[in-house]
């Protein structure tokens, strides 16, 4: 036999070679189409499905913790603090073998983060963490120390709680710095739920701190039965403290007292450090499973410039420094046990006339942002969602505080002179709450600036991954790129004084909002020192009514210095 093939009539070469009719052709009967769509459909599902079960632990978990601490302030003798720290140092302990579990397992894994979140954990807000994260630290320290030296008289698990604390405190802060912007794409479910068991462990550990002031009232009946014995006085309970307290006395004033003040110095940034843990660990729970485009990330990162801008710092530093001069006299005379009225009505005088000047400032923002009609951002972005809610939300306490004020002031004395400052302090308070919010808000939305021979290199660069990849046709491509250019054109000519006029306002409002969140931050607090609304709603009340609002308006005004700043940058 030869070596030669011989080839055989193939009776199906003529249906391969043939072209066939595409108009015939029914897609959706295919197997490959209807699976390519159900299993996207079902990644839909998915994602949804996980979201609610991992946002019914969180919910769960909440309920139960806030059914011990309510349980503990209402009837202590059935449960006690000690019970409530257990139950938090359980929900620690599972959040640190969660978190050490993703570091080292889930996010090493093959294509575990293949994409992450440009928007999501920026520098200012990891900063925030970082610095928060440090004063808790030392704040359980000195509980630790406290604990120590009245070892005779308090239980273990006030030592134990703490340390636990550190530890969850030092993770915590790790896995955030590192992995703020993963979007993570392996094990779904369990990354979820763990969050949410961390998210709501911070909201427990938030509550407990709001609503807690056993060790206030021992510290402060503590001060002034020593200040009551340097006078010459017999030592006496104040009505609301009762006596218990002053079976466990301090066999080393000095020391005990440097505790005791550092504790309460140091008590609202632990507040602090669990709102904006739980505000990023939110932006990691929406991320989880996100696939990121193309055309949501930015070619150019935005640069902070200080160019253009007069006015506005020169105001703002003015207001700062101004701010600091009042900030130190205060402080000053309220370490007295017994502030003067004097200081009083400085403190509230230079927000009487600073917080107007903030709100003018919004509303002429506002309106500069009215008459620019530039495009919106449309995109998905779960960063500025999350910013928008915590805006509001943030807000909610020093408006609440504000409205509890203007009650108790308008039913006792409101003409009084103190009295008529801080009623006016409280509605102005408000205002300026509600128009910075609104300018805020409406900056976030607005596309960023930039100059036309900048904005048509990135658009080239943007339209040729975007023909490469999506397909559009190049008539789509040519009108888009024409239809961006001369938008940008007519903004740069004929926009450039309100983009001026808006840095200017946004330079302003940054420097007020640090030196309002400085204030009270670092000990400032009239609105509990001052003693008329104590007085009117009793101290328990009026201890949870501003561990509340205090926290959350200094979260409000860092949150707002990071909104601000992104204005000024898009402007």
């Amino acid at each position: 036999m030869s070596g030669k093939k011989v080839s055989r009539p193939c009776h199906h070469c003529k249906s391969r070679s043939a072209p066939t009719d595409t108009s015939k052709i029914h897609y959706e009967k295919f197997w490959l189409y209807r699976h390519c769509s159900s299993v996207q459909q079902r990644d839909r599902q998915a994602q949804k499905a996980g979201q609610l079960f991992s946002g019914l632990l969180a919910m769960n978990v909440v309920f139960l913790g806030s059914a011990f601490i309510s349980s503990m302030i209402f009837n202590h003798v059935a449960i006690t603090l000690a019970d409530v720290w257990i139950l938090l140092s359980v929900l620690k302990v599972l959040c640190l073998f969660w978190i050490i579990y993703y570091l080292l397992g889930t996010s090493r894994q093959p294509h575990a983060v293949l994409y992450r979140d440009s928007h999501a954990g920026a520098i200012w807000i990891r900063g925030s963490v970082l610095l928060f994260g440090s004063c808790s630290i030392l704040l359980n320290v000195f509980q630790i120390g406290y604990s120590t030296i009245l070892i005779h008289c308090k239980s273990r698990v006030e030592i134990m709680f703490p340390s636990i604390g550190i530890l969850f405190i030092c993770t915590q802060a790790y896995f955030l710095w590192h992995h703020s912007k993963d979007c993570i794409q392996v094990q779904h479910n369990f990354t979820r739920c763990g969050l949410m068991l961390t998210i709501a462990t911070n909201l427990l550990l938030w509550l407990l701190a709001v609503t807690n002031d056993n060790l206030h009232v021992e510290i402060e009946s503590q001060l002034r039965e020593v200040e009551r014995r340097f006078a010459g006085k017999a030592p006496s309970p104040h009505p609301h403290w009762g006596n218990e307290t002053t079976l466990c006395t301090c066999p080393n004033m000095t020391i005990c007292k440097v505790f005791q003040k550092g504790y309460i110095l140091l008590y609202p940034f632990n507040t602090e450090y669990c709102l904006v843990c739980c505000s990023v660990l939110y932006v990691m729970w929406k991320n989880v499973g996100r696939r990121i485009s193309h055309h949501h990330v930015p070619h150019t990162k935005p640069k902070f410039k200080l160019q253009g801008v007069v006015f506005g710092p020169l105001l703002g530093t003015a207001a700062v420094i101004i701010g600091v001069c009042v900030f130190m006299m205060y402080q000053i005379q309220a370490t007295n046990l017994a502030p003067s009225r004097q200081v009083f009505v400085m403190y509230y005088s230079y927000y009487i006339v600073l917080l107007p000047l903030m709100s003018v400032g919004a509303v002429i923002g506002t309106i500069i942002h009215a008459l620019e009609k530039k495009e919106l951002d449309t995109l998905k972005n779960p960063t500025r969602s999350l910013d928008v809610v915590l805006l509001m939300g943030a807000a909610l306490g020093q408006i609440g505080m504000s409205y509890f004020s203007i009650v108790a002031l308008v039913a006792t004395d409101p003409r009084d002179l103190l009295n008529s400052l801080i009623l006016s302090y409280s509605v102005l308070l408000i205002f300026q709450n509600i128009t910075q919010n609104i300018f805020i808000i409406d900056g976030l939305h607005r596309r960023r600036f930039t100059p036309p021979g900048k904005e048509e290199d990135s658009k080239e660069d943007l339209s040729r991954e975007a023909y490469n990849q999506r397909r559009v046709s190049v008539l789509e491509l040519g009108q888009e790129i024409r239809k961006a250019s001369l938008s940008y054109i007519h903004t740069y000519s004929h926009l450039s004084w309100k983009r001026r006029a808006l840095r200017e306002i946004s330079f302003f409002l940054v420097l007020c909002n640090i030196i309002l969140w400085v204030m009270p931050t670092f000990g400032a607090h009239p609105v509990f020192e001052n003693g008329i609304e104590r007085s009117f709603y009793g101290y328990s009340t009026w201890f949870v009514i501003v561990n509340f609002g205090l926290p959350l308006g200094v979260f409000y005004r860092m949150h707002s210095v990071g909104g601000l700043l992104e204005v000024y940058v898009t402007a």
